[in-house]
């Protein structure tokens, strides 16, 4: 059984067990988290149920394991022949998820 979710504006593939790592969460390490935007379904026989947009009823559970910072990027701005260069470095916040079951209805 796995299901495509939506969350921080990209979509995921999720199987129950499968740990993930997406955009930053308000939930804390620990704390059991729902997804509702499940875009489609497919259970143990095969047979896939697809959202319009989203599946009515169904969703992701899992359990926030951390809160971390992504590797860092460098931003580097620079324009030829005028002596203009700027560099810059981020680190994008994330959360640690381990979807634990997808229940559908």
């Amino acid at each position: 059984m796995y299901a495509i979710i939506q969350t921080g504006g990209k979509q995921y593939r999720v199987e129950p067990g499968q740990v993930l790592l997406v955009e930053k969460l308000l939930q804390e390490p620990g704390q059991e988290l729902a997804f509702d935007n499940l875009l489609m379904v497919v259970g143990d026989e095969g047979e896939p149920k697809v959202g319009t947009p989203y599946v009515p009823g169904a969703k992701a559970v899992g359990t926030v394991l951390s809160q971390e910072r992504g590797k860092k990027i460098l931003v580097f701005k620079y324009k030829a022949k005028s002596n203009y260069r700027r560099r810059q470095g981020h680190r994008q916040y994330q959360t640690r998820v381990r979807i634990d079951r997808i229940e559908s209805v």
